[in-house]
């Protein structure tokens, strides 16, 4: 029991609830319902991409430009919203922008032999500097409506599209993770490449696929947040990938692979959105949230480290 309670997900889980009391308390809105409801968007987005880059960083690389590829795929979108082209072609390009630069990725980190961390860096500023190349100044409102319910639809009362799809999609990796031969194969690869190769497994194969796997639902988020915002501009989900690699982090992903749960990283989207929600409805300034994000991302960091210092010490 002492074992279950000192787990990572658990003190999650409790930080979720102090949350629930520390902003109720603070303000008589935070319990409604449509206030809640409206919280999830706070996250959703970012909560999507932060499945599969989980995955990827247990296996032990790490993606950069997920946040550049939401804007790469955001502005593809609206051109082609500009032309005329309806809903399913522009679900088709998101998705299938994010795909490509997923693959441009896999392929730099598994054919080129570059770092991973080098190789993101250098296609988010690329991305990034396409998406302003192409649009510029320019703000593009073209969608259709029947594109306006991904990101501001509701599916059945207060929940949302964009939290019932983060929903199934959740159980998903958690099962693929947790229950089948590709998970521990991802784990295994995270823990040690030498010994997975030694071991039969394709490890450029599970890597590329992850980087491929982790554009796909960049352009995935870059549509729902597109739809949400009803405007394309090539500054969209500007920092996000801070926020999203945080995330990852705060939900126990190990940032040297081989150790993570998806529930950790669910539970860490909650208080992360929960948190930047509460800061919101007090009206603290966004530069405290950046700062906020910083030092949890440092703190998340550094004290697992201490203590298995601290563990090794006393061994």
């Amino acid at each position: 029991m002492s074992a279950r309670l000192l787990r990572w997900e658990s003190m999650l889980a409790v930080v979720l609830v102090l949350e629930f009391v520390l902003f109720s308390a603070l303000s008589p809105y935070f319990l409604s319902v449509d206030t809640l409801s409206d919280a999830t968007f706070n996250f959703t987005e970012r909560a999507l991409v932060a499945l599969p880059l989980a995955l990827l960083i247990i296996a032990g690389e790490i993606d950069i430009s997920v946040a550049a590829i939401i804007a790469l795929a955001s502005v593809a979108m609206g051109l082609a919203a500009q032309r005329g082209m309806g809903t399913p072609g522009l679900v088709a390009i998101g998705v299938g922008t994010g795909l490509l630069a997923g693959c441009i990725n896999g392929a730099l980190v598994t054919l080129g032999r570059v770092p991973s961390i080098v190789a993101t860096i250098g296609t988010m500023t690329l991305f990034r500097g396409a998406a302003y190349a192409v649009l510029g100044d320019r703000v593009l409102k073209d969608y259709p409506a029947t594109f306006a319910p991904f990101g501001q639809g509701y599916v059945a009362g207060p929940v949302s599209v964009e939290l019932a799809i983060f929903v199934v999609f959740a159980i998903a990796f958690g099962l693929c993770l947790h229950r089948t031969r590709w998970g521990r194969a991802i784990f295994a690869i995270g823990a040690n490449p030498v010994a997975s190769r030694f071991a039969a497994l394709a490890v450029d194969r599970y890597r590329f696929a992850l980087f491929a796997l982790t554009g796909t639902f960049s352009g995935l988020a870059a549509i729902l947040l597109t739809s949400r915002l009803g405007s394309t501009r090539p500054s969209i989900a500007q920092g996000w990938e801070l926020e999203i690699i945080s995330i990852v982090i705060l939900g126990g992903v190990s940032v040297w692979g081989g150790k993570g749960s998806i529930i950790g990283v669910v539970l860490a989207a909650l208080v992360f959105g929960l948190v930047t929600f509460g800061l919101g409805l007090m009206n603290i300034p966004g530069i405290v949230m950046s700062i906020f994000t910083g030092a949890l991302l440092i703190l998340v960091v550094a004290i697992p480290a201490l203590l298995n210092r601290l563990g090794t010490k006393r061994a």
